[in-house]
């Protein structure tokens, strides 16, 4: 068992079972064992690989579809630039470049909330000289109007998943087995106030987490103005089904298996995010799949500018990083990752987005 799997299993001993979504918070933000404050998760030395790392185009588009948004917003200056979950640095340094074409004149603050100390570290090299500033929350942000962009990164936020009995929706939990290993089970008493119609042995996941950080957003969009960006693996509509997944070393794994050695993350639900932030008077625009976002703000454009300066090998690379980014396959990319976007008040029709 790993140190943070023992801890989990002694705080149950003492205290009894505990939510899926405490069981996420403690794997991966755990101050001493969790999993993004020990580690860079990141590339093929990690444990998966995001859109931003696969080519510097998607965080070129991001950028320019900032600087679009910018004039959308009346192009205030300085310009809130925000990254929410930023990785390595990668998306926020490629929009940063676009961006200074799009709005050359724009005194531009980039902001990223983070809460790793290893990874903030890589950030701070990957963005010197750029003047970011880091912050472990969304309340130290500073006001006015400003542009956030996050990629994967509501599906880490923890979550609370339900299975439906005759008796209704009893909360899954997290306990121990009887040789002492962690194990999935069910709260004795149904949850009051869960009404949600489903088949016995269902399984709901509610995003309790992500739901309350939409609101937040959304009411500092709808009082100072701006924009929300968000890409994630995730579906159009709710539904049942387990979608809790750990990821280690490029392959899934049991999510109770080695707590705080793997990435946990669950699929992200855009039409309750979108609901939670319209409830707070904001607009919401999708979402659209990864794909048909990228190629409408002119993906494959931009892959042909950057093939007539590269190499046959590097044109290929170009190409098949194209292609991953908006693979429809089932698993692909294209298909899987949704764009939702979420303004503070109607700004009409946004780029990537269909009109209404």
């Amino acid at each position: 068992m790993t140190p943070l799997g023992a801890e989990i299993a002694a705080l149950i001993r003492h205290g009894g079972p505990i939510g899926v979504d405490r069981y996420m918070a403690l794997c991966l933000g755990h101050p001493v064992h969790g999993y993004y404050r020990t580690r860079d998760p990141l590339g093929a030395q990690g444990d998966f690989t995001t859109a931003p790392e696969i080519s510097q185009m998607f965080g070129e588009l991001l950028g320019a579809w900032a600087g679009y948004v910018h004039g959308q917003l009346g192009r205030p200056d300085p310009l809130v630039l925000v990254e929410l979950g930023p990785g390595r640095g990668t998306l926020m340094a490629d929009a940063l470049r676009a961006l200074r074409v799009a709005v050359p004149d724009a005194e531009l603050r980039p902001h990223l909330v983070e809460t790793s100390p290893v990874l903030q570290a890589v950030q701070e090299r990957a963005l010197a000289g750029t003047g970011a500033t880091w912050h472990t929350g969304i309340e130290t942000l500073p006001e006015g109007p400003a542009i956030l962009l996050a990629n994967e990164f509501f599906d880490c936020l923890p979550v609370r998943q339900f299975e439906r009995r005759s008796t209704g929706w009893h909360e899954r939990q997290v306990g121990l087995g009887p040789e002492g290993d962690l194990v999935f089970g069910l709260t004795p008493e149904a949850t009051p106030g869960l009404d949600a119609d489903g088949p016995e042995g269902a399984l709901l996941s509610v995003p309790a987490a992500g739901l309350a950080l939409m609101r937040q957003l959304a009411r500092r969009l709808r009082e100072s103005g701006g924009a929300l960006l968000a890409i994630d693996y995730g579906h159009v509509r709710p539904g049942f089904g387990d979608t809790l997944q750990a990821l280690s070393g490029h392959r899934f794994a049991d999510p109770l298996a080695a707590p705080g050695e793997a990435d946990l993350t669950h699929h992200v639900d855009f039409a309750a995010l979108a609901k939670a932030a319209q409830a707070e008077g904001a607009s919401a625009h999708g979402p659209v799949s990864q794909r048909d976002f990228l190629l409408t703000l002119g993906l494959n454009a931009r892959a042909e500018r950057l093939k007539t300066r590269a190499t046959a090998a590097q044109a290929a690379a170009i190409d098949a990083a194209v292609q991953r980014l908006t693979d429809m396959s089932r698993a692909g990319m294209g298909n899987l990752f949704k764009v939702l976007a979420v303004t503070g008040r109607d700004l009409g029709p946004l780029p990537g987005f269909p009109e209404a």
